[in-house]
C-alpha cells in the first residue's frame, strides 16, 4: 500500500506541475508573444537564400551588413528630379519571414529584442526543463512502482515534504516569469511622447489606410499587389515583380507606411466596417483594429529598412489578402517623401515649389497700385 500512495502522490505532482506550466505559459505569453508568430504569413523564398553557402542574415547587427550589400539599403536618391519617390528595396530575410523558419523573426525594435530574450532565454528553458523533470518521473514511477517491483502497496496516504515541494516550486517558477512578463506589458502600453509623429491607421476591407495628421492631413491607400497568373485579387492594382524595389508576393503593396526610423510614433488604429488587427512580427507589434473605437499604442523601429506583417484577424474572404508594409527612412528622407506627396506639410511648410506657386498667384490676384510723382514746387 506504501508504494501505492507514493504513486498516487507522484501523480498529483505531475498534475500539479502540468497546472504551473499552462499557467506560466498563460501569464508569459500575454499579450504580445503572438504578433511576432501568429501572423498567417507565407514563406518567402530568395535566391539568396537557396544558394549553395548562402547564410542568413547575422543577428548580432540585425542583417545591417546584409542590407548594405543588397545594393539599396537606403534610398539615398530621395525624392526623384519629377518629384516622384522611389521606394526602397527589401533585403531578403529582413523584417519578412524566412523559407523554413520555426523561432521568432529577428526583433526591429527595443520592445522586441526584450520580448525575444524572454521567450528565448526564460521561457524556453523553464518548458525543457519541466518537460524532462515530468518525462524522468513518469519512467520512474513506471520502473520503480510497478506490480512486480511491489506487490504489497503502500498504505500511506501523505507526504509532506513532497507536497511541500509540488507546491513551492511551480509558485517560485510564476513569480520568476511574472516579474518580466509584467514589465515587458507595462512597456508595450506606454504613452507616446507628446510631440511623437501621429499616423493613423484604418482597416478596411480589404486594405489599409494611412493618414498622417501632422503632415497635411494626406492619406494613403494600401493594396497588395496582384500575383503573375494567379486570380487578381485587386482589380487597376499592378503585378508583383514588376518593379526593382517589390518584395515577396503576398506581401508587397503599391503604397507602403513610410515612416520615421529612430524615434518614436504614435500609431492609432481603428476600422471601418470590421475588426482587423495590426501586426508586424519583426517590429514586436499587434494591435485590433476596431469599428468605431481608436486603440494607440507606440511604434519604434531602431534600422531604416522595409517590414512586413499582416491583418492577424480573421476579417473576411479576403482576410489573407490585406498585407502591411512599413518602409523606415531616416528623418530627413521622411520629409522629402512627405513633401512629395500632395498636400505634404512639413512643420507647417509646404513644399517650395507651391510655395512659389501660391506667391505667384497671390501677387496676380493684387492689382498694381499707381503712383503719381507729386508736381515741383
Amino acid at each position: 500500500m506504501k508504494s501505492g500512495n507514493n504513486v498516487r502522490a507522484a501523480s498529483r505532482g505531475i498534475t500539479n506541475l502540468g497546472k504551473a506550466l499552462g499557467l506560466s505559459l498563460a501569464l508569459a505569453m500575454l499579450p504580445q508573444v503572438a504578433p511576432a508568430a501568429a501572423s498567417p504569413m507565407p514563406a518567402f523564398s530568395t535566391p539568396a537564400a537557396e544558394a549553395p553557402g548562402a547564410q542568413a542574415p547575422v543577428a548580432a547587427d540585425k542583417g545591417a551588413g546584409a542590407v548594405e550589400a543588397a545594393g539599396n539599403a537606403l534610398n539615398n536618391e530621395g525624392p526623384t528630379a519629377a518629384g516622384g519617390y522611389t521606394p526602397m528595396t527589401p533585403t531578403p530575410g529582413v523584417g519578412m519571414p524566412v523559407d523554413k523558419g520555426i523561432g521568432l523573426q529577428t526583433q526591429y525594435s527595443p520592445l522586441g529584442e526584450y520580448g525575444h530574450w524572454l521567450h528565448d532565454k526564460v521561457l524556453l528553458p523553464i518548458i525543457t526543463v519541466i518537460c524532462l523533470l515530468v518525462l524522468a518521473l513518469l519512467v520512474f514511477i513506471i520502473v520503480r512502482y510497478n506490480r512486480r517491483a511491489n506487490p504489497v502497496a503502500s498504505k500511506t496516504s501523505h507526504n509532506t515534504v513532497l507536497e511541500v515541494v509540488w507546491t513551492l516550486v511551480p509558485v517560485l517558477i510564476l513569480i520568476g516569469i511574472a516579474v518580466p512578463s509584467i514589465d515587458l506589458l507595462a512597456k508595450q502600453f506606454k504613452p507616446a511622447p507628446a510631440k511623437a509623429l501621429t499616423i493613423k491607421v484604418t482597416g478596411n476591407q480589404w486594405f489599409w489606410t494611412y493618414s498622417y495628421p501632422d503632415n497635411g492631413e494626406f492619406e494613403v491607400n494600401s493594396y497588395m499587389l496582384n500575383e503573375p497568373g494567379q486570380p487578381v485579387i485587386n482589380a487597376g492594382v499592378r503585378e508583383v515583380g514588376t518593379q526593382p524595389w517589390d518584395g515577396p508576393a503576398q506581401l508587397e503593396v503599391d503604397n507602403r507606411m513610410v515612416v520615421p526610423a529612430g524615434e518614436p510614433i504614435r500609431l492609432q488604429i481603428t476600422a471601418a466596417d470590421v475588426i482587423h488587427s495590426f501586426a508586424i512580427p519583426s517590429l514586436w507589434f499587434k494591435l485590433d483594429a476596431v469599428p468605431g473605437r481608436i486603440n494607440e499604442k507606440v511604434l519604434f523601429v531602431e534600422k531604416p529598412g522595409v517590414y512586413y506583417g499582416q491583418c492577424s484577424e480573421l476579417c473576411g474572404v479576403k482576410h489573407g489578402y490585406m498585407p502591411i508594409a512599413v518602409e523606415a527612412l531616416p528623418r530627413d528622407q521622411y520629409n522629402a517623401w512627405v513633401l512629395s506627396q500632395a498636400g505634404g506639410v512639413i512643420d507647417g511648410q509646404k513644399p517650395a515649389a507651391e510655395e512659389a506657386a501660391a506667391s505667384d498667384n497671390a501677387s496676380e490676384a493684387v492689382p498694381a497700385v499707381e503712383t503719381t510723382a507729386a508736381p515741383a514746387a
